[in-house]
């Protein structure tokens, strides 16, 4: 069960970033509440994760998640460049997190 919660502490963490890039463009209120959703729900699951898994790996894999899924987002829904070195670079991210996993 912790992997799970800190999987889905990741995609949370995904929503509280392209949150903030939306609130950046649009401020409204519906921005701001799901900034707050996003990151409160993220910080929860983390935490949760955090008291079966080490703190190291925990950490890395949400950061991971949360950062390679960023890049993903703004290259899918605001349409931030979407070329090779990126690509390549967003892999290698996503490739030491299960890496992690496989391992702990």
């Amino acid at each position: 069960m912790a992997w799970v919660s800190l999987i889905l502490a990741g995609f949370f963490e995904m929503l509280g970033v392209a949150m903030i890039n939306k609130f950046h463009k649009d401020r409204n209120l519906q921005s701001v509440i799901l900034l707050i959703i996003g990151f409160g729900a993220s910080f929860i699951l983390l935490a949760y994760a955090m008291e079966t898994l080490p703190l190291g790996t925990a950490y890395a894999i949400w950061t991971g998640i949360g950062a390679s899924g960023g890049a993903i987002l703004g290259m899918v829904l605001y349409n931030e460049p979407k070329d090779w070195k990126r690509v390549v670079f967003i892999a290698m991210i996503l490739g030491a997190a299960i890496g992690l996993k496989l391992i702990s």
